[in-house]
């Protein structure tokens, strides 16, 4: 009896207030990045994301992201460039076995299903805020969201060589029901 109380109260809060609670489905989930290494595009993956993202598109300002990844899944299709890259002077996934973002602010944009999104990306214990948009479209009983960023391997004191660019781009293919 309490568990159906419970269920019930839950489904009331979210039917009240119109927010979707969803979950990342791993499997249909990527997040991409690409920098340059002796001036060649490296192209990589991160699998491994969990999270909690309650979403409405009608109160962007009241959502919230709070998700994940696993540091460690990193991969490039070069086992000993992912080994390296799992190491301390890159990802340290030994101390740091995941990468964290949470958001602070959404908006609406302009165009129908678009935002700006603005949180804080923390990886190797060292937090930035980023903004970035993205767009959220329905699929199926969640969204699809994507969007796209850039920062600064820097700011995060991921690797020292100089042979790999200060910047890259990570792009966000995220679906969550």
């Amino acid at each position: 009896m309490k568990k159906r109380t419970l269920c019930s109260l839950c489904s009331v809060l979210v039917f009240c207030t119109g927010f979707a609670q969803l979950h990342p489905v791993p499997n249909e989930s990527n997040v991409h990045f690409t920098i340059k290494n002796f001036g060649f595009n490296v192209d990589g993956l991160f699998s491994g994301i969990e999270g909690d993202i309650r979403f409405n598109p009608d109160s962007p300002s009241a959502a919230r992201f709070q998700v994940s990844l696993n540091a460690a899944s990193i991969n490039t299709d070069n086992s000993i460039r992912d080994g390296h890259l799992r190491d301390e002077d890159y990802l340290d996934v030994k101390n740091h076995p995941r990468i964290q973002f949470l958001s602070e602010n959404i908006r609406a944009m302009n165009k129908k299903g678009s935002f700006m999104m603005t949180g804080k990306l923390s990886i190797k214990n060292k937090t930035k805020e980023i903004s970035f948009p993205f767009t959220a479209l329905p699929s199926g009983n969640g969204y699809l969201f994507s969007g796209s960023f850039r920062i600064s391997r820097r700011d995060f004191d991921v690797g020292g060589s100089s042979t790999v660019s200060d910047k890259l781009t990570v792009d966000l293919n995220v679906l969550a029901r």
